[in-house]
């Protein structure tokens, strides 16, 4: 009988990956500590890392952009692929900070989940929720769940702000997929319905995500004017109020007030 092969652990990849990770932070930590461009030869000091091992990851992060090339031959500096990042940070975490106080009002008022999210890409992510266990039967959605844009309330407040080239070529690219009979899943009836978005100020969902639940949002604007979340309340069909939408809209003039958007109508809808 022939021995049993000894099975050799896997090929540390994943310890190799962890690595390269650790050393970018390095790099970048050290980049951070500088306001000018820092070469080559003082980053490797700095880090501990030999000259080429830092030129080869130095090299990738500037084609991602994380790290730019100085003016001077050999140098680098942070890039601004991090600026923007940090913007993106930046902008949701005051967004969460300045809706979770009204959207908890706004709970209390329906009696029904108040959810928080954001565009990311060609879907919308849930950033936060206001839900009361003790409010019986809600529609509760995963922090950090996604869903298509044309599928939720709050992804056609994003799709109505688009120039219609944008929505056509976001068609394309999905193929505008279903998930129940009422999504619309046809570029016509899309454009139809980000016409009655911008008319109305507010979108709906119509069961078009899952049956059995209706969804109403509105939008959530920074001191630029820009359309930074979507403000909603989730309900089973039939619990669904229209009366909630006057307190919707009031409840996001709020939290853009909070970001200083404003000082007219939306402001006067924040009081």
């Amino acid at each position: 009988m022939s021995p049993r092969p000894i099975i050799e652990p896997a090929a540390p990849r994943d310890k190799t990956a962890i690595q390269v990770i650790e050393r970018m932070m390095k790099l970048l930590d050290a980049l951070a500590a500088h306001s000018d461009p820092v070469s080559l030869k003082e980053l490797s000091l700095a880090t501990s890392l030999h000259p080429s091992t830092a030129h080869r990851i130095l090299n990738d992060m500037v084609v991602g952009r994380f790290v730019d090339r100085g003016d001077q031959a050999g140098t680098y500096r942070l890039g601004m692929r991090l600026l923007e990042l940090g913007n993106l940070v930046k902008a949701r975490l005051s967004v969460r900070e300045a809706a979770l106080e009204p959207m908890r009002e706004l709970h209390r008022k329906t009696g029904q989940t108040v959810n928080l999210s954001v565009r990311q890409g060609d879907e919308i992510v849930y950033v936060e929720r206001a839900y009361s266990e003790r409010s019986g039967m809600q529609v509760v959605r995963a922090i950090g769940g996604r869903a298509p844009l044309h599928l939720t309330s709050s992804g056609k407040l994003f799709l109505a702000q688009d120039d219609p080239r944008l929505v056509r070529t976001y068609a394309t690219r999905t193929g505008l997929a279903g998930h129940t009979r009422n999504s619309i899943t046809e570029l016509q009836r899309l454009e139809r319905e980000l016409s009655m978005v911008r008319a109305r100020g507010f979108a709906r969902d119509n069961e078009e995500l899952e049956l059995g639940v209706r969804c109403i949002a509105a939008g959530v604007r920074d001191d630029s004017g820009r359309l930074v979340a979507g403000l909603s309340v989730s309900a089973p069909s039939e619990r669904m109020q229209d009366d909630w939408i006057e307190d919707l809209l009031s409840t996001a003039g709020r939290i853009s007030a909070r970001l200083g958007h404003g000082t007219g109508e939306t402001a006067n809808a924040a009081e």
